[in-house]
């Protein structure tokens, strides 16, 4: 049998309310050697909290339900719910994830969190992107992840694209480099974003950024790791032209990886005779280059720190989009 809160109680001598506060956090005033004497008879008796029952008082059960928008098909994106995770065992709560597949929309998905009850629920994306969510998500979701809703109605948390461009493209400019080129991700809204940024720090060193070279990585109006790769080919046409660069800034570490091999095909050296910096920091590629390659380190894992403050406050934050910064990540590339 397990034992109840009435055991715990009468063991202890004391109301069952002073016996819930202490194990679950409730209003009871008590002093802390009683609530340390409640905890440690609940040790002894297997005391397991009634999860059920507790949620029929209060209303919501202790889980943090998310939609998961491709997220945890993504590795180095699931460092969003790694963060979110950690932040919610602190406030003794669990996260589950419901993925969002092609047969489901994000209303059935909704529909399927709610049945847990959950104390609060976030939309997390595996890239940065705009999602056109039904009205009634509005009222549900508490948090975009990595995403923004197109209507503006809820707090968003997304990596600030412009920001990381504006810094690695200063960097390569204080390390000596004039004649930057950028391999970029061709239809999306962080290449879009990160265009903007490295044609401003161009501009803000008193360089002509609308005439830096900024090609797609791939042959498709949108980017995708399985689309057909103009980076050797892109490599190739720079290195032959009148004004070869000093260096290449990446769209991700992928396109990174196939730059690195095509400079090596053109007999160039990184970093002495290009450069080459990217974004993303997936440690399993930008740590197996040779040599190791510079990023920018998305802020994957803040992000679900920041989610899990927003998702567990007695208080609805003001809706805006709160953009977190990347974190350079020197190695030798550069």
């Amino acid at each position: 049998m397990t034992a109840s809160l009435n055991d715990i109680a009468l063991r202890a001598g004391v109301s069952v309310k002073t016996a819930s506060g202490a194990l679950h956090g409730g209003s009871a005033r008590m002093s802390d050697a009683t609530r340390q004497r409640i905890l440690e008879i609940a040790g002894e008796l297997g005391y397991v909290t009634n999860f059920a029952a507790r949620s029929m008082r209060q209303g919501w059960m202790p889980l943090i339900g998310v939609i998961s928008d491709e997220l945890i098909t993504s590795r180095f994106a699931t460092e969003i719910i790694r963060g979110l995770d950690g932040a919610a065992r602190a406030a003794e709560m669990a996260v589950f994830a419901v993925t969002l597949g092609n047969r489901r929309d994000v209303g059935k998905t909704l529909g399927e969190i709610r049945q847990f009850r959950p104390r609060a629920i976030a939309y997390a994306a595996m890239y940065h992107k705009r999602v056109t969510l039904p009205p009634s998500a509005a009222e549900a979701i508490a948090v975009m992840i990595n995403c923004q809703d197109d209507a503006g109605l809820i707090p968003s948390l997304v990596p600030d694209e412009e920001g990381a461009a504006i810094e690695v493209t200063r960097y390569l400019l204080e390390n000596g480099r004039r004649a930057i080129a950028f391999i970029n991700l061709p239809g999306l809204l962080a290449g879009a974003l990160r265009e903007e940024g490295f044609r401003r720090a161009l501009v803000d060193a008193g360089m002509d950024g609308e005439a830096a070279p900024v090609l797609p990585a791939v042959r498709q109006t949108i980017y995708s790791d399985r689309a057909q790769s103009l980076v050797s080919a892109h490599v190739a046409a720079l290195l032959d032209s009148s004004s070869p660069p000093d260096a290449i800034l990446c769209g991700n570490d992928r396109v990174a990886m196939e730059v690195y091999a095509a400079l090596r095909r053109a007999g160039r050296s990184i970093p002495e005779d290009v450069a080459v910096a990217s974004f993303d920091n997936q440690v399993d590629i930008a740590t197996r280059l040779d040599p190791p390659l510079t990023t920018m380190a998305l802020p994957h894992r803040a992000m679900g720190r920041m989610a899990a403050n927003i998702l567990l406050s007695a208080e609805p934050p003001p809706v805006e989009v709160h953009r977190l910064p990347f974190q350079l990540v020197e190695r030798s590339s550069v």
